[in-house]
């Protein structure tokens, strides 16, 4: 197995990293509080996704390919247009310390974040709204699939 492609760019720590649905892109997240939108066959940074405080754990696609969900340590999280590569809205509010990470379901409908406040969330991802808080964790909940 060799390497195909080396993606430079962040300017710290990268945590996590993703393909697009079709293949053709990759998005990675940063401890340098930004995203980054990759082309897979080339290796081009497409677009820089700022406005993150601080460090973006995760970072995934809608199904479609269209949007894209970021989630920081600075307790926000952030919609982008995957095309433009601008923030579409932010939702803020969340708990002290941070999402840890995200995921949206299989049609696209719904987000699921996972927060250092010992509990998840299921979100509207049209619009934006809180559905369900899910609690009675008894430590912090890292991972969102």
């Amino acid at each position: 197995c060799e390497c195909l492609r080396t993606l430079r760019g962040h300017g710290f720590i990268v945590r996590s990293a993703v393909f697009s649905s079709d293949g053709t892109r990759v998005l990675t997240a940063s401890d340098d509080g930004t995203a980054k939108i990759w082309c897979a066959e080339t290796g081009e940074c497409t677009h820089t996704l700022k406005g993150h405080r601080y460090g973006v754990y995760s970072a995934v696609f809608s199904p479609d390919g269209a949007q894209i969900l970021t989630v920081s340590a600075d307790s926000t999280i952030r919609l982008w247009c995957a095309n433009a590569g601008k923030c579409s809205q932010t939702l803020d509010g969340l708990p002290l310390g941070g999402v840890r990470s995200a995921v949206y379901s299989s049609d696209g409908e719904l987000m699921l974040t996972a927060s250092y406040d010992c509990s998840a969330r299921i979100w509207s991802a049209e619009s934006g709204q809180c559905i369900r808080l899910l609690d009675g964790h008894t430590d912090f909940v890292n991972s969102a699939a």
